[in-house]
């Protein structure tokens, strides 16, 4: 058997909630009112139209719809006058560039269609090792955001360029003379070109300085890096070269200094000859990282201080005294004494916010010599110093900062101290925001500049050490903006655009190669030294962190979530409606609660009967400052003494008012601590949550997720560990994937394609979702409609939460709904599963069957199958009866229930003129009454296959792509023809781990999943 655990998507679920079951066995989560538009039963029989009569109306009214439906609208283009020479009309165009934000950084091919950029790719060429996250996608539609600050203003009202010029360099002449200070305010820059802009702007201004401030600060991980090795910068680990891997805090799957490391650990956790890599993480929050763990044991941030004291001890020898909770000693000891085994094979990294933490880790892995550890190609991306912000606050407070020149950041609304800011923003004679919006600081300084969004801008970037980046424009600027660059240029006296000045310094960095070279493929390679670390006593730090305890009942920690990240996109409706990976919650943040200290407080989540998530309110406070009103969420996996919020919310400024959603945890924020003690209370009335975890599911319709452990990988034979189902067929028992529900097509000639997904590799990170949005013009519907399980979305990810405990008779009820409820009570006492389960992510798109149901059922054949293996839809013969989605056992297919795009209570970006320019041209726009789900990007297959005809060649191996597949960083996702036998995804089809979703009912998907293996 692969697996005999209980699998559950909620908590409610595994409390046998009768709601649960009501909703589990219905179609649709609301009732349509068939009586309301039949009429009275009594009317209808004794009427006097006839069946002849009725039918003949019927006839005539489709007859009439028909009709009406040939006519097509009428749509006014406007020709080129004179046609640029590098657009051709249908055409896609790519551009390589990199993004650096302050927070989120990737290497990216940008499409644009007739000038338009429309999607984000991940850039592939050799060098390029950074992808795009969620955020990164979503990007795209930032870049049409009608909320864009759009001219300058001074003294908040419009303004020129050339006044806002004039403006600055007398106030610099003014500061200067009267001995004031200066001091640009940015977020990192880690571009060379920009760096060295400064230090001329400094040198030409000496009582200028520039201090450098992240919103969501690593100055504890920097200052220990420093300390030791003398240069302000991060580790870029390489996970692909552990065999063991122990985390104490560090969400390295998620937005841990920076994150982008799924790539090399996915490639770890693939078995191959019998091995893979192993995982321990002890955490608080439930993160990704946390879920794709082998081992995972959930702790208190003042548990966790001392497990790495206790690591340190037995990893170097070291006798320093540690104060643990005697119940995760065994752990902790287990994850030491695997990790000095492993040597160089292994590697510690840790999240906690204690320089003295940071130099125990520096210390294990040089006892280590990690291999995955290495101080050449360090990480340039956050350099931000808390003492020189808080150095800042006081000298604006003093009256002695004279101009303040801001760029990138938002500290009204980032900082704790935001009160202190604006007080001391009011003492500053001159302050300047060079911003994308009019935001919460924007709107408060003198001059509100309008900068460019990044697809707008020329840039260099240094990512990790020895790789420089560029970033070009793809659109030329949209509204009338600059970049803070072209303003110190001409503030520094220097002629000529930003675009001349990184020409004109690359050139002694990109030897050997030309700068239009570098241009196309938007990264070169230099290489990096390896950094020598200097002598230091490593016991002292561990002796100072073995005395760190909790100061309260409960500790906060503030988190970023993997859609919102640190707010900057807040007012990205992709954004907003992405569910949580963990939480399956969208448009909110909420507390995390552990199901044990939700009972404390009489915390709840019930589900309503429309199948809705509901929650209790807290009030927080954290040294005297309170959060009120602040929703519930009971998290499975969290840390009992544990609570969690995520920072991003509760923007106010420049934001439609759909998206001013959730509370500012940044106000909790204090010293840049992101685990602060917190007094809770519970406060009155309930909130409504739009959470998309008990809609669409499969519970109770056979094996959903299949997994096993290495030892039974390796040990057992593939009929156990990925059990085939078994059907009767005339009277006899054989395996269901040999039986055909009708005659099947001969599809060995030919393209077909499947698309194999990996549960070891995916992550959950959510990338495949957004880029499918953007790729399809997947509509966003808003809260009120995802909470009546509306969601739009062709691609979701089912979070599963597994219990390590079977219970006897579970083969025989397992595919039995009222004998899985029925035994939920028997679960329950053999264990806690709502502790610490183990979890699983699946992302669930149409799965093409050969044997599909649904185009059965269609009475107008409006989805069909096509001879390369797609379910394809004809929208415009679509007439909405929803018996497809009706019939699909997967839960895929999604319903138009208004038109989107032309309704303004959707105002998000498809009624907007701005917004529409991201929509993709090859994929229509749907209408009201229209069914949809995943097409399997077929417009990209019929691209390549075209490209590949005109060039005279047939389509490599790697070169046809879906947007979740381009997207996937992991390589959990590989798409393909599964003709080709030499093509990775058929030889993927043909492993012994792969499988089909619910194969027992015959359907013969075109989707194939591989079975997870856990290395416990």
């Amino acid at each position: 058997m692969s697996s005999n655990k209980k699998y559950w998507k909620s908590v409610e679920e595994l409390e046998n909630s009768s709601i649960v079951e009501a909703l589990r066995n219905n179609e649709f989560v609301e009732e349509i009112p068939t009586d309301e538009f039949l009429g009275n039963a009594d009317a209808l029989a004794t009427s006097g139209t006839s069946r002849r009569d009725f039918l003949k109306y019927v006839g005539f009214s489709t007859a009439a719809v028909t009709l009406a439906a040939c006519e097509g609208p009428v749509h006014k283009s406007i020709p080129y006058v004179l046609q640029p020479e590098q657009i051709i009309p249908g055409v896609a165009d790519y551009y390589a560039t990199t993004v650096f934000d302050g927070f989120d950084f990737a290497n990216l091919l940008v499409k644009t269609r007739e000038g338009r950029p429309i999607k984000i790719d991940n850039n592939t060429i050799s060098g390029a090792k950074f992808s795009a996250n969620a955020r990164i996608h979503a990007s795209i539609l930032s870049l049409y955001d009608s909320m864009r600050l759009k001219e300058p203003k001074l003294e908040g009202k419009d303004s020129s360029w050339s006044a806002v010029d004039l403006k600055i360099k007398s106030s610099l002449a003014d500061a200067k003379a009267k001995g004031g200070q200066v001091v640009l305010l940015t977020n990192t820059l880690a571009s060379p070109s920009t760096e060295k802009l400064i230090g001329e702007f400094i040198a030409k201004n000496p009582n200028a300085k520039h201090v450098v401030y992240d919103a969501v600060s690593s100055s504890e991980a920097l200052d220990a890096f420093e300390t030791v090795y003398g240069e302000r910068a991060l580790v870029d680990y390489d996970f692909s070269k552990a065999s063991l891997i122990v985390s104490v805090g560090a969400d390295f799957l998620g937005d841990w200094q920076g994150g982008g490391y799924d790539s090399g650990y996915a490639k770890g956790r693939i078995p191959q000859n019998g091995k893979m890599s192993r995982h321990f993480q002890f955490e608080s929050n439930m993160t990704l990282s946390g879920a794709a763990a082998d081992k995972r044991i959930p702790m208190t941030i003042a548990n966790q201080k001392q497990a790495l004291v206790q690591i340190y001890n037995i990893v170097t020898g070291a006798n320093v005294s540690v104060s643990l909770d005697g119940s995760f000693k065994a752990e902790v000891v287990k994850a030491a004494q695997q990790l000095k085994a492993a040597g160089s094979k292994g590697v510690l990294v840790s999240g906690l916010e204690d320089k003295n933490a940071q130099l125990l880790v520096l210390a294990i892995n040089q006892v280590l010599a990690s291999e995955a550890f290495s101080t050449a190609g360090t990480r340039q991306i956050r350099k931000g110093s808390n003492a020189a912000v808080a150095q800042l606050l006081k000298d604006m407070n003093a009256g002695s900062v004279h101009t303040l020149i801001m760029s990138g950041v938002n500290p009204v609304y980032t900082l704790a101290e935001a009160a202190s800011f604006e007080a001391g923003l009011k003492k500053v004679k001159t302050s300047v925001a060079f911003s994308l919006k009019e935001d919460e600081t924007a709107s408060l300084t003198t001059i509100a500049a309008p900068a460019p969004h990044y697809l707008e801008s020329w840039g260099d970037v240094v990512i990790t050490k020895g790789t420089y980046s560029l970033t070009q424009p793809t659109i030329r600027p949209i509204f009338n903006t600059k970049q803070i660059q072209d303003i110190l240029l001409s503030l520094n006296g220097i002629p000529g655009t930003f675009y001349d000045y990184i020409k004109a310094n690359s050139a002694g960095i990109i030897v050997g190669t030309s700068w239009n070279k570098v241009l196309h493929d938007g990264v070169f390679v230099i290489g990096s030294s390896v950094l020598t670390g200097g002598s230091y006593d490593y016991s002292s730090a561990a002796a100072t962190l073995s005395k760190s305890k909790s100061t309260g009942d409960f500790e906060l920690v503030l988190y970023t979530k993997t859609g919102m990240g640190d707010g900057q996109q807040a007012n990205n409706p992709w954004l907003q409606e992405f569910p949580d990976p963990i939480t399956r919650v969208s448009w909110d943040n909420y507390l995390t609660v552990s199901s044990a200290d939700a009972k404390k407080f009489d915390f709840s989540n019930p589900i309503v009967a429309n199948g809705g998530l509901n929650g209790s309110y807290a009030t927080i406070t954290v040294d005297g400052v309170k959060l009120e009103n602040v929703p519930v969420i009971i998290q499975p996996g969290q840390a009992v003494g544990t609570v969690g919020l995520a920072v991003g919310y509760g923007r106010k400024a420049a934001l439609k008012e759909e998206m001013v959603v959730g509370l500012n945890a940044y106000s909790l924020y204090k010293n840049f601590n992101s685990v602060q003690s917190v007094s809770i209370a519970k406060a009155g009335g309930e909130h409504e949550f739009a959470c998309v975890q008990g809609q669409k599911t499969l519970m109770g319709r056979g094996d959903i997720i299949k997994e096993t452990t290495l030892k039974i990988f390796n040990e057992e034979d593939a009929e156990h560990w990925n059990e085939q189902p078994m059907v009767s067929l005339d009277h006899q028992e054989v395996k269901a994937t040999t039986v055909d529900l009708w005659e099947s097509f001969d599809r060995s000639t030919g393209h077909h394609f499947n698309l194999s997904i990996d549960l070891n590799a995916c992550t959950g990170c959510g990338a495949c979702v957004i880029a499918c949005h953007a790729e399809n013009n997947v509509p966003v519907v808003g809260k009120a409609e995802v909470r009546r399980s509306r969601d739009m979305h062709w691609l979701r990810i089912d979070r599963y939460y597994s219990s390590e405990s079977t219970f006897e008779g579970d083969n025989e009820r397992k595919e039995n709904i009222a004998g899985l409820s029925s035994s939920l009570s028997t679960f329950n006492e053999m264990e806690k599963a709502g502790e610490n389960p183990q979890v699983a992510f699946q992302p669930v798109m149409c799965q093409h069957c050969n044997h599909a149901p649904c185009e059965t059922v269609c009475p107008v054949a409006a989805t069909s199958h096509g001879r390369e293996g797609q379910n394809h839809m004809a929208y415009n013969r679509c007439v909405g009866t929803r018996y497809c989605a009706n019939n699909c056992p997967y839960k895929v297919r999604r319903f138009n229930w208004f038109l989107y795009n032309k309704n303004s209570e959707f105002d998000y970006h498809m009624n907007d003129d701005l917004g529409r320019m991201v929509l993709n041209p090859d994929v229509n726009v749907r209408s009201r009454g229209v069914m949809e789900k995943c097409s399997m990007c077929i417009q990209m297959t019929q691209a390549t296959k075209l490209k590949a005809k005109n060039e005279g060649r047939p389509v490599a191996d790697g070169e046809f792509q879906t947007a979740c597949s381009n997207a996937c960083s992991s390589g959990a996702m590989i798409f393909g023809d599964v003709n080709d036998k030499d093509s990775k995804v058929a030889k993927l089809a043909a492993d012994e781990r792969s499988y089909h979703l619910l194969e027992h009912v015959g359907t013969k998907p075109n989707v194939v999943y591989h079975v997870k293996v856990r290395n416990t």
